[in-house]
């Protein structure tokens, strides 16, 4: 890989681990503590994770419990989740806030699967349009240094293999989230 082509495939790799983070959050029918990543509760006038103010476990497969470790944190965060886009209402004993995960329906599953397919090539997408400023960076540097057709094709060639290496790890990893939700 040469230095040219670096800050390119690092951009892509950034477009991937993004893409891996958003997916996180998209619940498939088992109970994952990562769809809390985005919430943040008002601790004493601070926005905080919940994961900071609460210990977060997963008792069983399609079960979330949260347990506070303030008594007053259990409303807050019984209110953060009612807000949120989890599409899960939290019941409480006012010491832990339980979250249980309803099954998912066929259609519900196959509407999870086509919003990962868009993100996965959104994701793609991006990682064309980072090839595509690099290219013009490249054409931009012919001119200023005297660098030869042959060597800038050559510059392009790797972008491309390198788009291309993302391209395929972009669709490993949609794969991978779409089987997982397809499994019942």
């Amino acid at each position: 890989m040469s230095e040219k082509t670096k800050i390119y495939e690092e951009k892509m790799e950034k477009t991937l681990k993004n893409l891996e983070t958003e997916l996180q959050g998209i619940r498939a029918g088992r109970a994952n503590p990562h769809v809390l990543d985005r919430l943040t509760v008002d601790y004493y006038g601070t926005p905080t994770s919940i994961q900071q103010v609460a210990n977060v476990t997963v008792p069983e497969a399609r079960m979330i419990q949260i347990s506070p470790w303030e008594p007053k944190m259990v409303k807050e965060i019984t209110k953060a989740i009612q807000k949120s886009d989890i599409g899960i209402n939290p019941s409480d004993d006012g010491r832990v806030i339980r979250l249980v995960f309803p099954e998912l329906t066929e259609e519900r599953r196959k509407e999870l699967s086509k919003e990962v397919r868009k993100m996965g090539e959104e994701a793609k997408v991006a990682c064309r349009n980072i090839r595509r400023d690099g290219n013009e960076v490249f054409k931009k540097l012919k001119k200023q240094e005297d660098l030869s057709e042959d060597e800038i094709a050559d510059i392009e060639d790797e972008l491309q293999k390198i788009t291309d290496k993302f391209g395929k790890k972009i669709d490993g990893v949609i794969e991978a989230k779409t089987k997982e939700l397809m499994t019942v």
